[in-house]
């Protein structure tokens, strides 16, 4: 019987649940690398109500940070299904995608196909969240979105779990 692992296409979900404690570290370390992104953004423009922005959209873009990591989560998902229906001359190309994208042209692709898709939905959740901020100009909402979407994608995905 071949093993599966479900390498992190699920990361940081199947950890979260076999190691609870994990959500007290995950969960305000994200908050806390998602507020960072969006005041070194304002600082760079020279915003002067960082903090009023902070409290306004910070829980927003944290939530649906995450959301858009599920995006590429899902993205991801089908490649468990696929290596058991698949020939077995595809399955190497397939089943990296599971544990080391690197092993597979085609698993690289989907791995960055994944990453880049959670990029582009961070960047426009993100964006309309920025919408009801009256401290933020149109530039500024883009630009705040564009680098969350950037520095906040799920690039763990490309690590090798094996």
């Amino acid at each position: 019987m071949k093993k599966t692992r479900l390498y992190n296409v699920i990361f940081p979900i199947w950890m979260l649940f076999l190691f609870p404690q994990v959500w007290l570290i995950a969960l305000p370390g994200n908050l806390l690398i998602d507020c960072a992104v969006v005041l070194f953004t304002l600082m760079a423009l020279k915003h002067t109500q960082k903090k009023a922005v902070l409290k306004q959209v910070g829980w927003k873009i944290w939530f649906l940070g995450f959301a858009a990591d599920f995006v590429g989560v899902a993205v991801l998902f089908p490649a468990m299904f696929l290596t058991s229906a698949v020939s077995k001359d595809v399955r190497p190309l397939i089943e990296p995608v599971m544990y080391n994208c690197w092993k597979s042209p085609l698993a690289f692709l989907w791995t960055a196909a994944a990453v880049a898709l959670s990029g582009v939905c961070i960047y426009f959740f993100d964006r309309r969240a920025m919408r009801s901020c009256e401290y933020l100009t149109d530039r500024e909402r883009h630009l705040t979105a564009l680098s969350l979407a950037i520095i906040t994608a799920p690039w763990m995905f490309f690590i090798p779990t094996y």
